[in-house]
């Protein structure tokens, strides 16, 4: 027994005495352990968004677009590589909102450009041009501001942001093809149109929207700061309103269902400028300007249509006067396109399309008399100039990587140009071919 106990005495001091080593040992490392735990999180914690007080939500979300384009001016050829354009650009965007109380919530939207050469702002001198709102790097915010939303009263959103005019006719495309085929001049705004006289003109001003923030159709198209109200959706149908310094003010209205195998989506907005230097330009005149589109597709058979149509007033820039004469002015727009939407491989859908765009009485540019002596220049808006557009695409889309890749031919041509003494002026053909995708995440 004497034994026995002996043997257990010296097992318990062994065991003892080993515990307390062990437990000394897994001290010392989870205190290694847990600094190095959080120091990791705190750096976590600096490179990730987080959700603050973990009430409002956050959702990131944007697309990579980039296109090749090969271009013919009449005189000049050449390939430029550059991105689909501002507002249609590569960007991230964070959005979120909280519930405040049943059918009422608060959020947020802030949308970054990145763009690396924009479309808008290339030109025969200018293969990578910058961002149309001279962001740093072509960095620039798009939109940035809050809103309040109620279920059964609408939305009331304040800041920087689109409009209810803002691209209302366009964004009605249901085909896939929006992006690489709308009323904007994205891909060829700043090129110089080649003339047989003195003029300097570019063809997004073959049809202009005299310094309103667009090229073609969608005049008053650039995000603006403003206080914008939209409707409930009741039936199909929506309204919205806004309001921007200094002055503009517009309403939309917009219609979206389907029937008896068809897709239908329509809308409508108007829009007036009262400010000379509204948009950051100079001797910008007073504008009221129209817009409707309406696209209808054949669900079955995935045959669609689109009809744009635009209608701008202003007090346009005489062509017997200088830059300061005002006279009042009309320009119409007309824009539509047809296709076939099919299912022909597993990627995804494959989108064929032809378009067409007339444009009257929108040319738009500057007679420099020939000379290059400063205040010697004289406006010329080009009263009976037409704008005429068409082209044919075919888009294809990869549903596994939430992609599109299109390929497309475009043909631009301009008549009725006149110089300063009102004599015509002749105008070369423009002709690309963009070659393209986009990528969203």
């Amino acid at each position: 027994m004497k034994k026995h106990n002996l043997y257990a005495l010296v097992a318990a001091g062994l065991l003892a005495s080993g515990m307390s080593i062990s437990s000394a040992s897994a001290a010392d490392l989870g205190g290694n352990c847990c600094a190095d735990l959080e120091e990791r999180i705190a750096e976590l914690e600096a490179t990730t968004a987080r959700k603050g007080n973990r009430k409002v939500s956050l959702t990131v979300s944007g697309w990579v677009g980039q296109q090749i384009s090969f271009w013919d001016d009449g005189v000049e050829s050449n390939a430029y590589v550059h991105d689909v354009g501002t507002t249609l650009g590569s960007h991230v965007k964070f959005t979120g909102s909280a519930q405040i109380s049943p059918g009422w919530s608060a959020g947020y939207v802030l949308q970054i450009e990145a763009i690396g050469s924009d479309g808008l702002t290339t030109s025969q001198t200018v293969p990578d041009g910058p961002a149309v709102f001279g962001g740093a790097g072509g960095t620039q915010v798009l939109q940035s501001y809050w809103f309040v939303k109620s279920d059964q009263l609408g939305k009331v959103s304040v800041g920087l942001q689109s409009q209810a005019s803002d691209n209302t006719a366009i964004l009605v495309d249901g085909s896939g093809s929006l992006v690489p085929a709308n009323w904007v001049a994205y891909d060829t705004n700043s090129f110089a149109v080649r003339n047989t006289g003195n003029l300097n003109l570019t063809w997004g001003n073959a049809q202009s929207c005299y310094g309103e923030g667009g090229a073609w159709g969608d005049c008053n198209g650039l995000p603006q700061n403003s206080v914008r109200y939209d409707t409930p959706t009741f039936g199909g149908f929506s309204a919205s309103a806004s309001w921007g310094e200094d002055d503009f003010w517009d309403v939309a209205l917009r219609y979206a269902g389907e029937f008896s195998g068809f897709k239908l989506a329509a809308a409508a907005a108007y829009n007036e400028v009262t400010d000379q230097r509204y948009n950051g330009g100079s001797n910008v005149p007073d504008q009221q300007y129209f817009q409707a589109g309406a696209f209808l597709m054949h669900v079955p058979t995935g045959l669609f249509g689109l009809v744009n149509y635009g209608y701008l007033e202003t007090d346009a820039l005489d062509v017997t006067g200088t830059n300061s004469d005002l006279v009042a002015n009309e320009a119409e727009t007309w824009y539509g396109k047809i296709g076939l939407r099919s299912r022909l491989s597993a990627l995804g859908h494959t989108v064929f399309y032809g378009e067409y765009l007339n444009g009257q009485d929108g040319g738009f540019g500057v007679d420099d008399l020939g000379d290059a002596v400063a205040g010697n220049d004289v406006v010329v808006q080009a009263t009976g100039s037409e704008l005429e557009v068409w082209g044919v695409g075919i888009v294809q889309e990869v549903d596994a990587a939430a992609m599109s890749v299109w390929v497309k031919y475009r043909h631009l041509e301009v008549d009725g140009l006149v110089d300063s003494t009102g004599a015509a002026v002749g105008g070369d053909d423009f002709d690309y071919v963009g070659v393209g995708g986009l990528i969203n995440f």
